[in-house]
């Protein structure tokens, strides 16, 4: 069975995110979508609540499976028996990071890391803009799914 994650924080996934674990969800049998848990951080949502909301719009895929999780990616992988990791790139400058983020798990585990280069619809999209154009009033219907964009309108007081 072929297997990939797809990591990040999630804090809301938006169309970007969920453009890439459908075209993972083609090219694996089982795609685990990885919620990273970062205490130092105070998220928009709950880990509870991101792990809901990206099960509920990644349903329709039928082989994505919705976790969180701490620590290394890399353990999360060795756990689950997961030989790869699926990583959208938006520029030039997401290469640069990333390419050292694959190296090093990949030396630390042998873990593989395919780069998934983002729609171009979704080039500049990213949670903290979504989130910070929203606080300032601005139209994010068009970078969420429609229940995303719903939960994001509720949680700062607007319906």
């Amino acid at each position: 069975m072929r297997r990939a994650v797809c990591p990040g924080s999630f804090d809301p996934i938006t169309n970007g995110h969920l453009d890439i674990i459908a075209r993972a969800s083609k090219l694996y049998d089982v795609v685990h979508v990885a919620v990273m848990i970062n205490q130092s951080k105070k998220g928009l949502f709950t880990i509870e609540e991101r792990i809901e909301l990206i099960r509920e719009v990644t349903a329709e895929f039928g082989n994505v499976e919705v976790e969180s999780f701490h620590g290394l990616l890399v353990d999360f992988c060795k756990e689950r028996d997961i030989p790869a990791i699926v990583k959208g790139l938006r520029a030039v400058s997401d290469f640069d990071y990333e390419l050292q983020m694959a190296q090093m798990n990949n030396g630390l585990s042998g873990v593989e890391t395919l780069f998934v280069p983002t729609n171009p619809t979704y080039s500049f999209l990213s949670s903290s803009l979504v989130k910070e154009v929203a606080t300032w009033g601005g139209d994010v219907s068009h970078l969420l799914p429609p229940v995303v964009h719903t939960a994001i309108m509720e949680r700062l007081g607007r319906k």
